[in-house]
């Protein structure tokens, strides 16, 4: 897909005046990433050699190997083992924060903000606790850094073009958002950070912000006590549960539902989001292309004297060709994302999904451990709790 046929499909989210008020000179990236502790997480590195508007300058790794691999790999001759010294030097205009390990975001958030980045590109999750997010968002408003968080799927052109179907009664009247994760290994908790994530940010879209929530944590089928809590994986801290489920308030009055158990069946095959309508359902898988499904029809009347099928939805509409080119490997190599943020800068407004979207998929991750702290009880959003609520326990 070449930049103005982007451009024209996203008019929401991109205007050509935007770019070619500065086509004249590139935005210069700074990579951290951190091989053996998060990687550059899902290609936050790579995303920047797809777009011309920016150009890659300097890349930070702590580990020496892998920081000569990276090099190469981006053929780019600055390379830096601590980040803090690369963005003193180089001062970047965006810094690409790429570790999936979470526990390192606040301080290279603050480190880029520090620095005076005009804009960050970081993977999911945000942070570790609302209390992080609040710290980091009041730092890069008071500097009016724009953050931009990769929960790619929801740059995705379609959404706009479903949720105007809802609107006009694809589903009938909408009932309820049903989520899983993975359900592999990582099933439960861990699942709810890592995946759960995505799934609370594309059910906001279509359902509004949070007002509360209700949830339960288990570990082989008991209630989460304090004995049960370890150190998470990937940074995220205090973690403990395989199994959660969760229900959530939304503004729009749609209840969302999160569920997910460890090892729960065939591999990621429950990993999406159903929205569930009294004539239908839409379907979205999670990464793939096309990203969303129809089944028109009541879910509730299995005696239909047609079957049911699951229906494509495209940017054309339903069971039509997608009509621009290659438009999953746009949305999955974040290239629509980094185009957005190069944007949001040029036009001094907020990125398509900003920290206060990213502190909003932690304090509902966060929302599921108090309730459960608190016996199962309702908490309502904001969280009064502002960190981890398993060291509450």
């Amino acid at each position: 897909m070449n930049r103005r046929h982007l451009l024209a499909s996203l008019p929401a989210v991109f205007t050509a005046a935007s770019f070619a008020a500065g086509t004249d000179s590139k935005l210069r990236v700074a990579v951290i990433g951190h091989t053996g502790r998060g990687n550059y997480g899902h290609g936050l590195d790579t995303m920047w050699l797809k777009i011309p508007a920016a150009e890659i300058v300097a890349v930070a790794d702590a580990d020496e190997q892998g920081l000569k691999a990276e090099l190469k790999k981006l053929k780019v001759e600055k390379g830096y083992a601590d980040y803090h010294k690369m963005l003193a030097e180089v001062k970047p205009d965006i810094v690409a924060i790429g570790p999936r390990h979470i526990d390192q975001h606040r301080d290279m958030l603050l480190a880029s903000i520090q620095a005076g980045a005009k804009g960050i590109y970081i993977e999911k999750p945000f942070c570790r606790s609302a209390a992080e997010a609040d710290e980091v968002i009041a730092a890069a408003e008071k500097a009016g850094t724009k953050i931009a968080v990769a929960h790619r799927n929801r740059y995705h052109p379609v959404l706009p073009v479903i949720a105007k179907m809802i609107k006009d009664g694809a589903i009938g009247r909408m009932l309820e958002m049903r989520g899983r994760g993975k359900e592999d290994a990582r099933g439960g908790s861990l699942d709810l950070w890592v995946l759960g994530t995505h799934l609370f940010n594309l059910a906001t879209y279509f359902g509004g912000a949070p007002k509360a929530c209700s949830a339960t944590v288990l570990q082989d089928g008991k209630p989460v006590t304090k004995a049960d809590v370890k150190e998470g994986d990937e940074g995220i801290g205090a973690l403990v549960g395989n199994e959660v489920h969760a229900r959530f308030e939304l503004a729009g009055g749609v209840p969302m539902f999160f569920d997910s158990i460890q090892n729960a069946g065939t591999k990621e095959a429950g990993f999406g989001l159903q929205i569930i309508g009294t004539k239908g359902i839409i379907d979205f898988r999670i990464d793939k292309e096309p990203v969303a499904h129809l089944c028109a029809g009541s879910p509730f009347n299995p005696a239909l004297k047609e079957p049911r099928q699951w229906q494509p939805i495209t940017t054309g509409g339903v069971n039509k060709p997608e009509p621009i080119p290659n438009l999953g490997a746009q949305v999955a190599s974040h290239e629509t994302a980094g185009l957005d943020l190069i944007a949001a800068i040029r036009e001094n407004r907020a990125p398509m999904i900003d920290a206060v979207q990213g502190r909003e998929t932690i304090e509902m991750v966060s929302a599921v451990f108090e309730s459960h702290r608190l016996n199962g009880q309702r908490v309502s959003f904001p969280l009064k709790t502002r960190v981890n609520p398993l060291t509450l326990l």
